[in-house]
């Protein structure tokens, strides 16, 4: 892969994101990060920026696609507090949106010229299970179920030029944003696990390896899907 260019990672120094750039770092790929916070242990090069704000994010990007020829961008940034319906507050319900959604339309319109011109890229956003629903978390989950209509929408308009656009759902995954929603020995955490077929959490390390065949030339003819990775729990009857 590394032939093409730079891999841009958001939110990648923690969970998924940290477990997907170490993997490529450690086969020689060429990664961009972008993060909130410094990380003097972060293997590739890291951009500091809050991609919830809106100047932060446009300077840090236009930065970043000048110096380094992006060819793949994962969409891992994001954030989630929950709400149930009565408790939704403008301020929440904004800043789930900026963080999930319009960091998302900004960061792939900063990358997606190039790998035009080239005609080779790939895209790939992370969302969730929670987009079938959750129950008091459905900003998140519209927020999410919003970015697979962005990648089914974006596969079509790039299928011809060479870039696909796919979608990666994770289940519950044991990275710092479900711990501090869903601590142990908490009721959410006793009922997400529950609603695993499997009877466990994933781990950051076992999302990273779909993401990582989604980016590679194996994975030419898949576009415009959304994948889970969630023991089961996407077609479960139990709800949670």
């Amino acid at each position: 892969m590394s032939r093409h260019g730079y891999t841009l990672v958001t939110g990648a120094t923690k969970g998924i994101g940290r477990a997907l750039v170490d993997r490529l770092v450690s086969k020689g790929e060429q990664v961009v990060g972008i993060s909130r916070s410094p990380d003097a242990s972060f293997p590739g090069v890291l951009v500091t920026a809050d991609l919830s704000d809106c100047v932060q994010r446009r300077e840090a990007l236009a930065q970043t696609v000048a110096k380094y020829p992006i060819a793949r961008l994962v969409n891992n940034v994001g954030f989630n507090q929950m709400q149930a319906l009565g408790e939704i507050t403008p301020e929440m319900y904004q800043k789930v949106m900026d963080t999930n959604l319009a960091a998302l339309v900004d960061v792939t319109q900063s990358v997606v010229p190039l790998m035009r011109e080239r005609r080779y890229g790939r895209i790939v956003n992370i969302a969730s299970r929670s987009l079938l629903g959750r129950k008091g978390g459905s900003v998140y989950s519209a927020a999410k179920a919003a970015m697979v209509g962005f990648t089914r929408s974006w596969a079509l308009e790039l299928a011809r030029d060479g870039v696909t656009v796919n979608c990666v759902a994770p289940g519950p995954i044991t990275t710092e944003m479900f711990e501090r929603n869903n601590p142990p020995g908490s009721e959410s955490r006793r009922l997400l696990t529950d609603a695993v077929p499997m009877g466990r959490m994933g781990k950051p390390e076992e999302v990273a390896d779909l993401i990582e065949y989604v980016l590679s030339d194996g994975a030419a003819f898949i576009t415009g899907q959304t994948i889970f990775v969630c023991g089961g729990s996407s077609i479960s009857q139990q709800h949670f």
